[in-house]
């Protein structure tokens, strides 16, 4: 679902699509990934029928693939429509970015041209956004460009039809279908390339003649694929050493085709993503990871290995296909904050609070027996714990790992500082703060939170985590705190939430409460953060009511 202002995207939807983009890729043929095109749209995107159709050397457009409903499948597969047709449709009716949108009041022209598609019938529009059954929604697929940022040619288009919650596809639809049609145009392109280059490996294994053929067939994949290839050295001391680079990998990375000969992808790679290369560094490996341009900067890339023959018996190298992923690795590190961060403020998100509180805790207190822990210890195949403690020891499963490696996260004793340090949650309210709303607006209101959490940020170690609980409620993770430590610490941060704030050209305050919780094992973190939360209202109620605001 989505908004106008700022599309709320669930996580299930963005693994869903992600999931389907990464199917295009791996599909084990070009009719395959036609399909996991036609079949994604409808299961990822939302839609209730979708059709691929693919330019033809002929330059008319088949319908190669379709998804959703069987009836028009057997109608309209497999049919033609020529291109002047498309060309007409694509220049028709509203631009949505890439897309074309032709509503229900222009598309009537188009029901006596050649291109092949499914009629229903249904009522008038009840309100502006709803979808007409004559409504008709593009998505052209174009070769990509070197650097995957320019268009080629036509490759094809994908016809959506029927959203399932009955609207136009908004901000986030119009963003995700377009999205979409761009790595299908890539997934296309490289299953039409690994096909060549399947063939190619075929002929090598046959007679010479077709090795010499062959291999001319090769040089022109390489040379002129879209995406970046290359050819280095397999086995021995110079593993991994490029021998040779085509043009659209030296313009990724703005490297001479000479100067790529003298490293190797472990020199260019990212120092993170040293492992991940490695892990990859042999037939059938792909990995996402960067490489480094020349300028210094770094661009995130799908690396595929395949293996190929100098000749039968011969030596072999690694051909690998290189393809620039920096969008859309751009577009998930967006898409994946906003789902972990509150829009206003920036910070972590309850989401996000929980799961870093939860990484920090497993299932078996610290305080567990010494009997239990001899059990543990020794790896005893089952444990006769009472019924009722929600623990599975079971070699191999979480809670088993979660003992035997885990550093359990401990709290100091109630009532005395005895010098142990633990992982410290103060639950902070702001005190005076509806009113400013109630006063001023939502905009003084949202200044107000913005500055807090500015503040809040400011007052904490590095590693630190502050997140926005929601409303006017923050949270602090500070691990390695004794109870002194902490109250230091609330005490420090409330002296600079009550510091005068601007907002809407004046300045305001507003109080705070802290109320302190710690984090064990054991607890799970809606146990500790409604402990933080009640020692919260505890300290508020503790102090007059005209105290519990700034000055």
């Amino acid at each position: 679902m989505e908004t106008e202002s700022e599309p709320y995207v669930r996580l299930a939807s963005l693994r869903q699509l992600h999931q389907v983009m990464a199917d295009m890729n791996t599909a084990r043929s070009l009719a395959d990934t036609l399909q996991t095109v036609a079949d994604g749209a409808v299961s990822a995107l939302g839609y209730e029928m979708a059709a691929v159709n693919l330019v033809r050397q002929d330059g008319d457009l088949v319908v190669a693939a379709f998804s959703g409903n069987s009836a028009a499948e057997a109608l309209i597969t497999g049919r033609a429509g020529s291109r002047e047709s498309w060309d007409r449709r694509l220049s028709m009716g509203e631009r949505w970015g890439d897309l074309v949108f032709i509503p229900h009041t222009e598309g009537w022209v188009l029901d006596d041209d050649d291109v092949p598609q499914w009629y229903t019938d249904g009522p008038a529009p009840r309100f502006e956004d709803e979808w007409h059954p004559s409504d008709r929604l593009f998505a052209p697929m174009y070769t990509p460009g070197v650097q995957g940022g320019t268009c080629g040619e036509l490759l094809g288009v994908i016809s959506v039809d029927r959203p399932r919650n009955g609207r136009r596809p908004g901000a986030w639809g119009r963003e995700a279908l377009q999205m979409y049609a761009f790595q299908a145009a890539i997934a296309i392109s490289n299953a039409r390339l690994r096909a060549n280059m399947q063939r190619a490996l075929v002929r090598l294994e046959r007679e010479q003649q077709a090795l010499r053929a062959s291999e001319e067939s090769f040089r022109q994949a390489f040379e002129y694929a879209p995406s970046g290839m290359a050819i280095a050295e397999m086995g021995g001391d110079q593993h991994g050493r490029i021998l040779r680079t085509n043009d659209a990998l030296c313009r990724l990375l703005g490297r001479p085709a000479s100067a790529m000969r003298r490293y190797s992808f472990a020199d260019l790679v990212h120092p993170e993503d040293v492992g991940t290369l490695l892990r990859t560094s042999a037939e059938g490996g792909r990995a996402e990871l960067r490489l480094g341009r020349r300028d210094g900067t770094y661009v995130w890339v799908s690396l595929r290995n395949s293996v190929v023959a100098d000749a039968a018996d011969g030596p072999r190298f690694l051909l690998t296909h290189v393809e620039d992923i920096e969008e859309r690795k751009r577009r998930e590190l967006q898409l994946a904050h906003r789902a972990s961060h509150d829009s206003l403020t920036g910070l972590p998100n309850s989401a996000e609070l929980r799961s870093r509180l939860s990484a920090r805790l497993c299932r078996r207190p610290a305080h567990a027996g010494a009997v239990e822990s001899l059990d543990a210890a020794y790896g005893h195949p089952a444990f006769d714990a009472p019924a009722g403690h929600g623990f599975d020891f079971t070699p191999g499963t979480e809670g088993f790992d979660a003992y035997d490696h885990h550093v359990h996260t401990v709290a100091p004793e109630d009532g005395r500082d005895d010098g142990t340090k633990g992982l410290a949650v103060l639950f902070c309210d702001l005190d005076g703060f509806k009113s400013i709303n109630d006063r001023f607006g939502h905009n003084a209101g949202d200044a107000v939170l913005i500055e807090v959490a500015r503040r809040l940020s400011n007052g904490v170690r590095d590693g630190d985590t502050v997140a926005r609980l929601g409303g006017d409620e923050f949270v602090i993770l500070a691990d390695g705190l004794g109870r002194a430590d902490a109250q230091d610490l609330a005490v420090r941060l409330r002296n600079e939430i009550i510091q005068p704030i601007r907002a809407e050209g004046r300045a305001v305050r507003v109080g705070a409460s802290f109320g302190i919780g710690w984090a064990h094992c054991g607890m799970t973190a809606d146990e500790v953060l409604k402990s933080a939360d009640e020692r919260m209202y505890v300290e508020k109620r503790s102090r007059p009511k005209q105290h519990r605001r700034a000055g």
